[in-house]
């Protein structure tokens, strides 16, 4: 399982010991957060140094100094563009609690994934968006993931489902892997509309999916472009393959074969498909799929699109952390006009004009999250070679910037399990 380490470092290490914040607006830089701990016990100094474009952390032994060098001094041990000559002293009692929210912006314990039902000889999404009934070997495999459950005053993770007025359906699969919640927009769950062929409910959730799994039955291959969507970055297709009697009988039960396609700009990511990529004990399967899943989102976040609109996010809160801190810190020090500290509306507004550091973190991921209508992407295609898709005309919203790589199906496998992890 990926974790993003770094961003707990704070909350783990740094919090449960005596330590000093220091807050610093670089003329270049922007905005910096300074963090400083020391580790009397194994004579080190514990340096974390957060800026727009990311945060450093460091560890030096006090050996090395005749003195705790100055904030600015560590600060430049971390990044030699720092050009800043003064630190200002967080005096905030809260200031933890504002530092952990920033640090911590981007991990996440809920996840939510689409799951697609695809039959044999569909090959469109208007006809996989369209599947109502489903089989007993879906039903089985859907066990395999999680739980079935009613809606209705569910209290987990939702997902975005309706949990009151019915509005998404009357259940979802839900389950919990390793302290972590996960909702399923089932596809045949989702509410069908008589009438209209792009099934617009159901899309407008796994459409917003960053990753989706393909449940496939027969032998048609699944091709990555057909679900148009700017959010879906990472398939994962599983397919039921069929066997011997005996077989299955040794082996207690079906048998199923995975493969993964995603977007070129997705940074690789484990677990890695066994060879021959096939599973024939449940539980296995469900922790290889519940860990790739997870880790196909991780590394999705790191693609080009989605590491842009994060670099924005992450600016306007820190600047935001940043301006609160020192006004904070300054009524804390009995400065009565913290209104006046350099910023275009002072930085009093930070907190007190835009409801403070909390709801300016909670307006970004707001943000963020209705903020990939405008993504341009550039995907994989057939044969190796990328594309830069063109911008979309108005009435266009719907369209996919481009092809995902690759086709995936049964006679496709050996060759594209895994395209980014295995040749």
């Amino acid at each position: 399982m990926e974790r993003d380490g770094e961003a707990k470092v704070y909350r783990e290490v740094f919090c449960s010991r005596y330590h000093h914040c220091f807050t610093a607006v670089d003329p270049s830089l922007g905005p910096l957060v300074l963090s400083v701990c020391l580790e009397e016990e194994e004579n080190k100094l514990r340096v974390i140094l957060r800026m727009k474009e990311c945060s450093l952390h460091g560890t030096f032994s006090t050996s090395l100094f005749p003195h705790i060098p100055s904030a600015v001094e560590l600060t430049k041990m971390l990044c030699d563009r720092v050009t800043v000559s003064k630190f200002e002293a967080v005096s905030y009692l809260k200031a933890p609690e504002l530092i952990t929210a920033f640090d911590e912006h981007r991990v996440s314990p809920n996840f939510k994934f689409g799951i697609l039902y695809q039959k044999d000889g569909q090959l469109t999404e208007e006809d996989i968006l369209s599947n109502n009934d489903e089989s007993d070997e879906f039903k089985e495999f859907l066990s395999v993931m999680g739980e079935t459950v009613q809606l209705q005053g569910f209290t987990g993770f939702r997902g975005g489902l309706d949990v009151c007025q019915g509005q998404t359906g009357s259940e979802a699969v839900f389950t919990s892997f390793q302290g972590r919640e996960i909702m399923f927009h089932v596809a045949t769950k989702l509410p069908f509309t008589e009438g209209d062929p792009q099934q617009l409910q159901r899309k407008r959730h796994i459409g917003n999916d960053i990753v989706a799994l393909v449940y496939q039955e027969g032998q048609t291959p699944f091709l990555s472009n057909v679900v148009k969507s700017h959010f879906l970055h990472c398939f994962l297709v599983v397919r039921r393959i069929q066997r011997e009697e005996e077989e299955e009988e040794e082996t207690g039960g079906p048998s199923y074969q995975v493969s993964v396609t995603a977007r070129e700009d997705v940074p690789l990511f484990g677990p890695v498909i066994p060879e021959p990529p096939i599973f024939t004990d449940r539980s296995l399967l469900r922790e290889f799929l519940l860990t790739k899943l997870i880790n196909a989102e991780i590394s999705c976040y790191k693609a080009e699109s989605f590491s842009k609109l994060e670099h924005r996010t992450r600016s306007s809160l820190l600047e935001s952390l940043q301006a609160e801190l020192t006004s904070r810190s300054q009524c804390m020090m009995g400065d009565p006009s913290p209104s006046a500290l350099p910023g275009p509306e002072g930085a009093r507004g930070a907190f007190e004009g835009s409801g403070g550091f909390i709801e300016n973190f909670k307006r970004a991921i707001r943000v963020r999250s209705h903020s990939f209508d405008t993504l341009g992407v550039t995907r994989k295609t057939s044969g190796s070679t990328s594309q830069k898709p063109k911008m979309e005309k108005d009435g266009e919203s719907d369209k996919s910037p481009g092809p995902l790589p690759d086709s995936l199906g049964p006679t496709e496998l050996k060759d594209q399990a895994s395209p980014q992890e295995e040749t």
